[in-house]
C-alpha cells in the first residue's frame, strides 16, 4: 500500500484547503486520529458531509462538485486503490462531467455510437446503458466504483500517463483529452484530503513505537538524511538508548511519521544539534538546539522535490499538520511565500522568516501536544 495518509479529521471545517487571491487558507479540523502503533496507513475516507458543510473552493470547483469528488476519492479507497487513482477518477470526471451529476449526455448533441445508436451517457463519468442501469450510473459513488473496478483491470495503470490510464477506460476519442484536468484533480483530492479527511491513519503517542516505524523507512531509504547523519538520533531511540543530548521531541517524531506516510519520499536535514554538534541559523537559540534540543525538524525534500517553505510539496505538509499543531508551534519560510505571493492562514501555529532551502517547522514554544485522540 502506498504511504500516504488522511491527516486532518473532523466533524467541523472552520476553514478551506485552497490558494485564492495569493493566500493560502487551511482548515481546522479536528486533529489526527491516534491509537497505539503504526505502519503506514492509506488514503483514507473524505467525509461528504464536512465538505458540504464548509466554503471549501479549488480553483473554480465548489459546492456539490467537490461533494462528488470526495465520493469519487471515497470509491478508490473502498477499491483498494492508491491516491494516484483519487487523482486519476477526479481528472476523469473533471474531464466528462466538470463534476457534475448530469443527467444527459452528448446525444443531446446529436452524438452517436459507431453503430449509429444515440449515446445514452449520463453521471459524473457520462457512463453509457452497458455500464450499469440508470440509477447505478446517476450515483456518483456508485459509478465511481464502476470506473475503478475497470481501471483496476488495466495492466498497468499505474505507471501510464494519466490520461492514458483514463483513456483505458473511457475510450475517448482524443486520447489526451484528459491532460488538462490532472493538475487540478490533484489539488482538489489534497484540498479535500486535507480539509475533511477520514481516520485511517493512526500516529502513535510513544516516542519509541514512532522512532521504530521511521527506522523501516530509513532502512528502505525513503526517509533520508544528510551529513552529518542526523537519521541516528531516531536509530537510538527505536533501540531505547538514552544517548545525551540526543533526545527528540515525541511531536517531532509524530510530524515526522505524518511525513513518512503521506509522501513516497522525505529528506530530513536536521532534528537535534546538540547531537551532532552543529550551530546553524539561530545558534543557540534555535528549538533544534535550545533547551536540550530535539523541538525542531527541518524538512529538506519530500518526493524528490528540493524545499523553499514556498513550493507545492511543502505546501501540502504544512496544510496535512495545520488541523493538528498546538498553538506556539511555528512553521517556517514565511518571507520566501511572501516573495511569490503566497501568505499562509494558519489555524493553529503561527509562520517566521527562514531560509529557503527548506522546510522548518518547531513546537518547542509550546507544552501542548498535537491535536490527536
Amino acid at each position: 500500500m502506498a504511504r500516504r495518509g488522511v491527516i486532518a479529521a473532523g466533524v467541523a471545517v472552520l476553514g478551506v484547503v485552497a490558494v485564492v487571491g495569493g493566500m493560502l487558507v487551511l482548515s481546522s479540523g479536528g486533529g489526527v486520529t491516534t491509537r497505539s502503533g503504526g505502519g503506514g496507513c492509506g488514503t483514507g475516507i473524505v467525509d461528504p458531509a464536512i465538505v458540504a458543510a464548509s466554503d471549501v473552493r479549488v480553483d473554480d470547483f465548489e459546492g456539490e462538485q467537490l461533494v462528488n469528488a470526495a465520493q469519487v476519492m471515497n470509491a478508490a479507497t473502498a477499491a483498494g486503490l492508491p491516491q494516484r487513482a483519487q487523482f486519476i477518477g477526479v481528472m476523469t470526471a473533471i474531464g466528462e462531467s466538470s463534476l457534475r451529476n448530469l443527467t444527459y449526455g452528448d446525444d443531446i448533441l446529436g452524438v452517436t455510437n459507431p453503430d449509429g445508436s444515440l449515446t445514452s451517457s449520463i453521471g459524473l463519468f457520462q457512463q453509457q446503458s452497458w455500464w450499469g442501469s440508470r440509477a447505478i450510473r446517476l450515483d456518483p459513488y456508485r459509478s465511481a466504483l464502476l470506473f475503478y473496478e475497470r481501471l483496476g483491470g488495466v495492466a498497468g495503470w499505474e505507471a501510464l500517463p494519466p490520461t492514458a490510464a483514463a483513456h483505458a477506460v473511457q475510450r475517448n476519442a482524443d486520447p489526451d483529452h484528459y491532460t488538462r484536468f490532472f493538475e487540478p484533480a490533484v489539488r482538489i483530492v489534497e484540498a479535500l484530503t486535507a480539509a475533511a479527511g477520514g481516520s485511517d491513519c493512526p500516529i502513535s503517542v510513544s516516542a519509541r513505537l514512532l522512532a521504530q516505524e521511521l527506522v523501516v523507512h530509513a532502512d528502505d531509504g525513503s526517509l533520508r538524511g544528510l551529513v552529518p547523519d542526523h537519521l541516528r538520533q531516531i536509530r537510538w531511540i527505536a533501540n531505547g538508548d538514552r544517548v545525551p543530548g540526543c533526545a527528540v521531541d515525541t511531536r517531532i517524531l509524530q510530524i515526522m511519521v505524518i511525513a513518512v506516510r503521506y509522501f513516497d519520499e522525505v529528506g530530513v536535514s536536521s532534528i537535534n544539534r546538540n547531537c551532532t554538534a552543529e550551530l546553524l541559523g539561530a545558534g543557540a537559540e534555535s528549538w533544534h538546539y535550545r533547551n536540550g534540543g530535539g523541538r525542531a525538524v527541518d524538512f529538506f525534500s519530500l518526493n524528490g522535490v528540493a524545499l523553499t517553505g514556498a513550493d507545492a510539496q511543502s505546501l501540502r505538509l504544512i496544510g496535512l499538520l495545520d488541523p493538528s499543531m498546538p498553538e506556539g508551534s511555528r512553521v517556517g519560510q514565511s518571507q520566501c511565500r511572501a516573495e511569490i505571493g503566497i501568505r499562509l492562514a494558519l489555524s493553529r501555529w503561527t509562520d517566521i522568516a527562514d531560509g529557503c532551502n527548506h522546510l522548518h517547522i518547531d513546537v518547542g514554544g509550546t507544552s501542548a501536544p498535537l491535536l490527536v485522540r
